[in-house]
């Protein structure tokens, strides 16, 4: 490091404490300083450049040095740089957005409420569909059903939702009603002799099972990401998304599709729901709304819920919720100009298009003898790693094999995540066909150097 590195680790060690990070790892290992971004790559301070092989978490769709974005925030930071929507305020740019969002999502999705994050979006449905059921004089309709290794977020409703050991041990979560299904994940949870089908079917059944045993009439709604992201990347079975819908329906359960990494063109189509073949009540929007230059989310919901939901504001006077930052109008501003610079540029198409080559050339590594599947979708891959190919046997947590791994990824130029042994990659939507095979190249050049390290330490 040079002595401006040095100068920042040591005052970020000593100041921060940083998010999803061993605190005391970090103390010893300090941080990698990131200092500049230019298109998918990015520079650290010891001018070390990386491909961002995960769009800095699953997130900047247009690259890291889009003009049109800079432009738009320093425009509207010299008009009218912040104004809240409360209590009969608006302003154009949360206006011209959520236009824009009921114009881009499925037609049936009407109204918008704008949150800063994933996290505060879904915990805000959680609040939403209590206080919707309580004016529909249902009081006892508060009930979730989520998923394990489901992804919702980390305030303590959503991150109730989520179903990640490590989001919940030692935070006295899960904090609501909330039950996890099996994960749809069929090289890891399909049973032996099960075809792919039979596995669908037995998690619709017991998705109906839970149903019956709690009671139709205590469960609120469904809520799953259409392709899981921070579980691991995983795509379910053919059938599984219909037949939740319709399973809900059958129960007047809402079907929420928590969009925040899949949303905005990243599996090759607007929305995961439209790709898994779904039509959900609430769509939870974050992240490549705005690239994350400005943090934003918003939720997509149907005029059935907004007309209960407002006749309670009416009979209460207010709906008593929302935060100071809420359809900002900055970020409004720049989240405008990013859905722009996707449709002008045909980020989603390329998406699509990249998505199918990355996906082809991924598939050559399953041969590799540390890795037990390649799977994904669009521009979203996981390449998992396992002690033994035959049997699907996974290495000791202990031995932390992705986080090594991922380790030698960034040693070679490649910044991916390690989701437990899963190398997770989410490029930024613009990536060329050179790009995708530099990144394919440089993950063999991983694998290969982690199945030497491996092998050296007797645990290949």
């Amino acid at each position: 490091m040079n002595m401006l590195s040095n100068s920042l680790a040591a005052t970020d060690i000593a100041t921060q404490l940083h998010p999803y990070t061993d605190a005391r790892a970090f103390e010893e290992k300090g941080p990698t300083i990131m200092v500049k971004g230019d298109g998918i790559r990015v520079t650290d301070s010891n001018g070390k450049e990386y491909i961002e092989a995960m769009a800095g978490l699953w997130s900047v769709a247009v690259g890291f040095s889009e003009p049109k974005l800079r432009e738009a925030a320093d425009k509207q930071m010299g008009m009218l740089p912040y104004y809240h929507t409360f209590a009969f305020k608006s302003h154009e740019p949360s206006i011209r957005l959520a236009e824009k969002l009921v114009e881009m999502t499925p037609e049936h999705l009407t109204k918008v409420h704008f949150t800063n994050s994933g996290s505060e979006a879904n915990d805000t449905i959680v609040k939403m569909v209590w206080y919707m059921n309580n004016a529909l004089g249902r009081p006892e309709k508060k009930k979730f059903i989520a998923r394990k290794k489901g992804y919702h977020g980390i305030t303590i409703a959503s991150g109730s939702l989520t179903g990640l050991p490590a989001n919940h041990g030692d935070f006295d979560l899960p904090a609501i009603p909330v039950t996890h299904l099996t994960t749809p994940h069929f090289y890891r949870f399909g049973e032996e002799g099960e075809t792919e089908e039979q596995f669908t079917a037995r998690l619709l059944k017991e998705l109906e099972d839970t149903i019956l045993a709690e009671g139709p009439e205590t469960i609120a709604a469904f809520i799953g990401e259409p392709v899981m992201g921070a579980g691991g990347v995983m795509v379910p079975p053919v059938g599984y998304w219909p037949g939740v819908q319709e399973i809900c329906r059958k129960y007047d359960i809402l079907v929420v599709a928590d969009e925040v990494i899949n949303g905005f063109g990243r599996l090759g189509t607007p929305f995961g729901c439209q790709k898994m073949g779904f039509e959900p009540d609430i769509m939870t929007l974050s992240k490549q709304i705005t690239s994350s230059y400005l943090p934003l989310s918003a939720i997509m919901f149907t005029d059935k819920i907004y007309q209960a939901i407002a006749d309670n504001t009416h009979k209460l006077g207010t709906f008593g919720h929302g935060f100071t930052g809420s359809g900002h109008p900055v970020a409004s501003a720049v989240g405008l100009a990013n859905l722009e610079v996707i449709e002008e540029k045909g980020l989603i198409e390329n998406a699509a298009k990249m998505g199918e080559i990355m996906q082809a050339e991924l598939a050559k590594l399953a041969d590799h003898p540390l890795v037990g599947e390649v799977r994904g979708t669009g521009l979203i891959a996981g390449v998992e790693l396992v002690q033994d190919k035959a049997t699907k046997a996974p290495f000791d947590p202990k031995v932390k094999a992705g986080m090594k791994a991922a380790d030698i990824a960034a040693d070679e130029g490649l910044i991916t995540r390690a989701v437990g042994d899963t190398l997770a990659l989410c490029p930024p939507l613009i990536v060329t066909e050179d790009d995708v095979l530099e990144i394919v190249a440089r993950m063999k050049r991983t694998l290969d150097r982690a199945l030497e390290a491996m092998q050296a330490e007797g645990l290949k």
